[in-house]
């Protein structure tokens, strides 16, 4: 045999084959699936319930809030009349005096038209040296009160002069069964004017309301600021 003959090559060995894929379980995959649309259903069914609790929440406040508001309206209203009756109420008991000039503005006859007034009682400024003066059954107010001291104030000046002489007036009255009384203070509106042989006097034309107050100091300041101003 001849040495030189070559021996047969030994065949290539093949390239190297990637490995097979894994063989799906039908039964697996249906089972994996099923579990995924159950829970994206619980997770929309969650996100529909949790959206309804908020409109159902929303609906509940939008309700109480509407009841507080038609209660809180109702409530105003109601406060409202009681205050509008209180009002009136107070308004019938309080008294509004008016005068009339009698005997040439000698006196001031004094009435109020809804309250038929028992008595008045007067009190003048301290300052003008007046004493208090009370009138029964026919109230009035007569210049005699206090005629010295005005002119006194005015004198040496023109015979003619007006001014106003703030006054603090407690109208007593009934009202039905029970008595009441009313406080304010008017201003006595007055002028002087001279005479032939006795010198000048002092005549009343009328009053008006000034102030609802009892206050014997607030009468006080209106009177500083009303006295007649001595003659230059």
């Amino acid at each position: 045999m001849n040495d030189d003959i070559p021996a047969p090559s030994p065949l290539a060995e093949p390239d190297s084959v990637p490995p097979a894929a894994p063989r799906r379980d039908p039964v697996v995959e249906s089972t994996v699936q099923q579990a995924v649309e159950r829970a994206e259903a619980a997770a929309t069914r969650r996100r529909w319930v949790t959206l309804a609790e908020i409109v159902s929440v929303a609906g509940l406040l939008i309700a109480a809030l509407s009841l507080w508001m038609n209660w809180s309206d109702r409530r105003a209203d109601e406060q409202g009349k009681q205050v509008e009756k209180a009002n009136e109420s107070k308004a019938r008991t309080l008294v509004l005096l008016t005068a009339a000039p009698e005997h040439g503005g000698a006196r001031l006859a004094l009435k109020d038209e809804n309250h038929p007034i028992q008595s008045v009682d007067i009190r003048f400024p301290a300052a003008l040296g007046v004493g208090n003066q009370s009138s029964i059954l026919e109230p009035r107010i007569e210049a005699d009160w206090f005629a010295d001291a005005i002119l006194k104030a005015t004198d040496k000046g023109a015979d003619a002069r007006e001014g106003r002489l703030p006054v603090l007036i407690t109208s007593s009255y009934w009202d039905a069964d029970k008595q009441r009384s009313d406080s304010a203070i008017y201003d006595v509106v007055w002028r002087t004017e001279g005479r032939l042989l006795r010198g000048r006097a002092l005549r009343l034309k009328g009053i008006m309301l000034r102030e609802r107050t009892s206050q014997p100091a607030r009468l006080e300041a209106l009177w500083a600021r009303e006295k007649p101003k001595p003659a230059g």
